[in-house]
Parts: structure tokens; sequence; C-alpha cells
């Protein structure tokens, strides 16, 4: 699994060099306080939405935060050696992240596989950007704005992310491949 701290210490890093505290992180990202020192500290791991708004407050590609290593193309991720990135659990949702272009320092997307598990809560997450997921297994609830479906095995979705949306497993885990854009 990823090492909290490593993500946390680049935060920290990037928001330093800006010359932010981390009062002005959290108005710039829209993060509470305590979500920007849990993640700085490593007790918590963003979720995803979160991660784009820090690296939007930040002026980096969220990439930045989770690749350790230039490779040359093309990216090849096999099935069997997805390395988790990272886990959200608890209050922050429940997932756990492949990211599938890591290395590939030029991206402008993010392309995951990710396994969601249920949550009691429903937090909607609101960025700059388009987001695009394909279901795998299990169902998904997928809200959107004020319209909510329960998407199937081999459905998708592709939105405008700046619409408050949620994405959480329904009656058991799920997995879905999502792509995110977000604009520099």
């Amino acid at each position: 699994m990823a090492d909290k701290n490593k993500l946390g210490k680049r935060i920290c890093k990037y928001r330093e060099q800006m010359g932010l505290s981390q009062e002005q992180l959290s108005i710039n990202s829209g993060l509470s306080i305590e979500s920007i020192r849990e993640y700085e500290e490593g007790i918590a791991y963003p979720p995803i939405g979160s991660l784009i708004r820090l690296a939007r407050a930040l002026g980096q590609r969220v990439g930045t935060f989770t690749d350790d290593q230039f490779t040359p193309d093309p990216i090849v991720v096999r099935k069997d050696e997805r390395v988790e990135e990272a886990s959200s659990h608890g209050d922050k949702g429940n997932y756990e992240y492949f990211p599938l272009g890591s290395g590939k320092t030029d991206r402008h997307m993010e392309p995951m596989f990710i396994r969601v598990g249920e949550s009691e809560e429903h937090e909607l997450s609101a960025h700059e950007g388009e987001e695009f997921i394909v279901v795998v297994t299990g169902k998904i609830q997928f809200i959107y704005g004020k319209e909510e479906r329960i998407l199937l095995p081999g459905d998708s979705a592709y939105y405008n992310s700046v619409v408050p949306h949620y994405v959480g497993a329904v009656d058991g885990p799920a997995e879905i491949y999502a792509v995110l854009y977000t604009p520099m």
C-alpha cells in the first residue's frame, strides 16, 4: 500500500514553496484545516476529489503527488502487477486506488482502477475537470447534481466534475476504471 507520509510530505513541500499556511491552503482548496493537517501528517489519504482540489490550489497536477520516477512511453500496467497507491476509509469514503499512468510525467489525465466499498457517508465532491468511469464489477450508486442512478457492470458515465457528484458501491463492493482530467 502507498506511503501516506510520502504524499503528505509532498503536499507540505509545495504549500511551503508557495509560502502558504495550512489555513491559506484550506481556504484556497475548500478543504477543512483538519483535513489538510491529517493529509500532511500522513494520518489520512485524501479521496481523489480532495487530491484534485489540493493539486489545483498548489498549481500542480495530481500525479505530482504520487509519481516517483519517469517511465518512457508506452506505460503498460499488467492486471496482476497493479500496485495500490492509496486507500481512503472511514469518514473520507471507502476506496482503494490503483493508478494506471504512474511514471508518465507529461500526462494530462489520471487513469485509475478503483475498488469501491460501501460507505455510510455520501459526501459529494466537486472540482474542475471531467471524469469518465466504467463499472467492472458490482453496483455503483452515481449521484450527479440532483440526479441519482445505479450503474451496473459495463455501464459508464462521463461527466463534468464541477457539478457535485458521488460514486459509491451498493450491496457490496464494486470495481471501476476511472479517467480524470483536470485542467492546469
